[in-house]
Parts: C-alpha cells; structure tokens; sequence
C-alpha cells in the first residue's frame, strides 16, 4: 500500500496518483499517494519542482483536471525521472499522449485492458505547466457564489437534486452533519438557520473539504477529510444530519455507496434525530431506509430527483 504522506522536499521518492490497475502499471513500495480522494495523501500542489524519482498516475476522466494534475505531477518530477500515465480509453485515455506533447514530454503509448499507457521519462525543459495549473486551479463560481474547482462534484453549476433539497428543508436546530459535504452547498442553507449549534462537513474529496471551509466562515461548521465508508463519522448523537450521497465510484454507477451513507447517517443521530436525503428517482433507497428509522416520508419529487425525511 502507497504511502500517504511526505516530506514536500522529499528527493528520491517516486509519487502515485490514483489507484492504477496493477496488472497494468508497477508501483514501487515505497510511493508516495498524492490522490485527493485518498484520505491523508500529500498535496500534489505543495511538492517542490524536480523532487520526486518517478510518477505513476491514474489521469481524472475530466479535461481541465486531467492536464492540471499531469501539470502538477510533471513539475514534481526531477528531469530524467521515468513516469507512466494511464487511462480507460474512453476516459481520457486517448488523449493523453496528445496532452503529454503539448507540455514537450513524448511518451510511448500502450494499450491493455481498454486502458491506454504513456510511459517516459521527464525532459529538461516543459512547457505550458503554468497554464494548465492555472486553469485547473480553485477560482469563484459566480453562478454559485462559492468558491470550487475542476474535478470536485458539480464544480461549475448548482446540483439539481442539492437545490431541491433546499428548497425544502425546514429550518433545523441543534448539532447536524452534512455528509459528502461536498463544496458546502447543502451546509451554507442548513446554517441560514439561527437555531443550528455546529454542523460538521465531510467528504472523501480533499479539494472539496477545503474549498467548504472557504466558502463557510461560520464557527458553527467545522469541516474533516474522511471517507465515511472505512472510518464511520466519528460523531453521535445528532439532531440532523443532511446529505447528497454519491453513487458513482470510478464513474461507474455503485448504489452501495448511498447505501452506505444511509448506514452513517442512521449511526449518528440520536433517536428523533432526522435525517433529510436528497437522491435520483431511480435509486432504490426505500429498502435501506425504512429498517434503520422510525418513519420515512417522501417529502417532494421533481425533475428526475426526490426528498426523504427520514426520523430514527
């Protein structure tokens, strides 16, 4: 298992990103993760130019993500430095030699298993790094009001079902969650409410856990990078807790992972406790929920989403 923390000076570790299929690609041992969905990686963003021995990446499906991250793992490498990079082909992969190129790094490409494989070395001298971090980086949203970034969920619009949910949830009070807070868009409303004494916020994703404690300057929110799946919430008793749960997992559909999130949620709150859901019509949540709590009650359907107001 790759390490998941480093000196940012570190010179003669290799970095991995992502979690590479390893029939595919060799990790070394003793690699360092940088992925912001693996909880307690390091800061790709932080590593010092030409520091890392090798890189193996698992490029982001998106473009504007895919080219930032590249950028950031080319800078990180000292010149000379082998990396592999790697893709499903219809995720990016077959562009990503292309992209490569654009920054003055050739590569060999491989195909295997719908993956395509770029593999090289770092020359001396890249070009357009500076850029493609730019574009990549944390900006303000003005259509949100919130400050984001390419790669976290709905980065660049309002979700139809988070924006639904607000719409009708009710003023709520006492100690809450907002679990798969993602940039703080359910946790800004929930805070509108004068009778809330903390909320905490938490998300797999890195990016999105700091960008919602940019976005939400309140004491009452505290926010933690977690995958509730593996380590639970850490919290109890709660009075609320609210949620837009993922169901994709490496952009594919995975309904245990609403699931899941329905398990935290009903560990956390105190008997009375509610827990207000927001999820597509077609996933069938019914049969987790109606175990776990007292009463369930469809609270709204439209445009392809529905409301849960769950009481445990």
């Amino acid at each position: 298992m790759a390490n998941t923390s480093s000196p940012s000076d570190a010179f003669s570790r290799p970095g991995l990103y992502g979690a590479a299929p390893p029939e595919l690609v060799r990790v070394p041992d003793d690699a360092v993760q940088f992925s912001p969905l693996v909880p307690g990686a390091a800061r790709l963003e932080d590593q010092a130019e030409g520091t890392l021995s090798g890189f193996s990446l698992l490029a982001p499906p998106g473009t504007v993500e895919r080219r930032y991250t590249l950028a950031l793992a080319l800078r990180a490498l000292r010149p000379g430095a082998p990396f592999t990079a790697l893709a499903p082909k219809d995720k990016g992969g077959s562009r990503l030699g292309k992209e490569l190129a654009s920054f003055g790094c050739g590569a060999s490409e491989t195909a295997k298993r719908h993956h395509r494989i770029c593999a090289g070395e770092r020359p001396a001298g890249l070009s357009g790094l500076d850029e493609a971090i730019a574009d990549g980086a944390p900006r303000f949203v003005d259509a949100l009001g919130l400050w984001s970034q390419p790669g976290v969920f709905s980065w660049d619009r309002a979700d139809p079902g988070s924006e639904l949910l607000v719409r009708h949830l009710p003023p709520l009070r006492g100690r809450g969650a907002d679990l798969g807070c993602g940039i703080g868009f359910l946790s800004r409303a929930v805070l509108a409410s004068p009778g809330v004494e903390r909320i905490s916020l938490i998300d797999i994703d890195r990016r999105a856990v700091d960008l919602a404690r940019r976005n939400i300057a309140d004491a009452r929110a505290e926010a933690r990078w977690s995958d509730v799946r593996e380590s639970g919430t850490g919290l109890a008793g709660l009075d609320f807790v609210v949620m837009n749960p993922p169901f994709h997992d490496g952009g594919a559909e995975d309904r245990s992972l609403g699931q899941s999130f329905i398990r935290r949620a009903a560990e956390a709150l105190r008997p009375g406790g509610t827990l207000w859901l927001t999820a597509n019509r077609h996933l069938p949540y019914e049969g987790v929920l109606q175990p776990l709590f007292r009463s369930v009650a469809l609270k709204a359907e439209a445009s392809g989403y529905k409301i849960y107001e769950a009481r445990r």
